[in-house]
């Protein structure tokens, strides 16, 4: 009898055995596979202010972002004049910028005003502003104080000792001599240097890399169009550039990272992408230039029309949920 009952327990406890150790096994077969993680997609965003339309300036242009205020381009048809709008960021107050060097509301030597990026340099507050004309006004740099601004330089950019015009700027480092910005011409990123406190001067750029957008991943898919999608500024933050571009109502933002590094031809972040389709704005959704500030928001500045006669909606937003690292 114990001989049986040894036999039965003995093979009860191996069927039981055998039973624990294949849920086992399944259980470390599930917890082993890898899980994909859907990439980082960011389509909804928050509009912080709307933009006039001071001196007949109608397009939003360049764009940049301080730590407490937004700071906006506009210009005329004709590129004759340009407005600079300050927004706070906190309530989406707006005040139209004063010449201080006219006393009037505009510029007139600022060209197309494509990009911009801002310095601090001795305590004190500067915009250096991009026209994308070639010569001695490529680049133009403003002091601000508060809402009033002055002329106080500008710029050559030669590249292989040939006037070039750029259609973006950003600024990568700065010691105490020089500052060191990243210019950007349709799909080729240039570095060039400035002495830290220069009110004039030549740029001499040399090639730094390019860029691919026919591969890049939106939400995990190519863009069947993208050659036809527009370049405008671009912002660079933590050795990252994010570059948006535009077709019609729709307009994405491509992220570069390791910028400091990149040799060639370098491809976008397959896991990290953003777009606006705009439904409210059909005849055109259009971000001009983005920028990164205030907690590691991504803020953009746009073009905005619900129709071919809409000159209300150009305005200064954010994406939602999106915190830079």
């Amino acid at each position: 009898m114990n001989h049986i009952f040894n036999e039965y327990t003995q093979r009860s406890l191996g069927r039981n055995y055998r039973f624990i150790l294949t849920v086992v096994l399944i259980l470390c077969t599930v917890i082993m596979v890898p899980v994909t993680a859907s990439a980082a997609y960011y389509n909804t965003y928050s509009t912080v202010a709307t933009l006039g339309n001071a001196n007949s300036c109608f397009s939003s242009q360049g764009f940049a972002v301080g730590s407490t205020y937004t700071y906006s381009i506009k210009i005329n048809s004709d590129e004759s004049k340009a407005v600079i709008y300050r927004t706070k960021m906190s309530d989406g107050t707006t005040t139209l910028m004063t010449n201080g060097d006219t006393s009037t509301t505009y510029a007139t030597y600022l060209g197309h005003a494509n990009d911009m990026v801002l310095s601090t340099i001795d305590g004190e507050f500067y915009m250096f502003i991009l026209t994308t004309y070639t010569g001695s006004m490529s680049l133009v740099k403003l002091k601000y104080v508060d809402s009033t601004f002055y002329k106080v330089g500008n710029y050559t950019i030669k590249y292989n000792g040939t006037d070039k015009g750029m259609s973006g700027v950003k600024i990568t480092s700065k010691d105490s001599s020089n500052i060191n910005f990243l210019f950007k011409s349709g799909k080729t990123f240039y570095n060039g240097a400035l002495p830290l406190t220069a009110n004039s001067g030549t740029i001499d750029v040399t090639s730094a890399f390019s860029i691919n957008i026919e591969d890049a991943l939106v939400n995990g898919n190519t863009v069947s169009n993208i050659n036809s999608f527009l370049f405008q500024g671009f912002a660079y933050y933590n050795n990252t550039i994010y570059l948006p571009l535009t077709y019609e109502n729709i307009s994405i933002v491509l992220v570069y990272r390791n910028i400091s590094a990149a040799t060639g031809t370098i491809y976008s972040d397959a896991d990290l992408s953003f777009r606006i389709t705009s439904s409210a704005y059909s005849d055109l959704f259009e971000i001009e230039s983005v920028g990164i500030a205030n907690g590691g928001k991504l803020w953009f500045n746009t073009n905005r029309r619900a129709d071919s006669s809409d000159t209300t909606s150009d305005g200064v937003h954010y994406f939602n949920d999106y915190t830079a690292s």
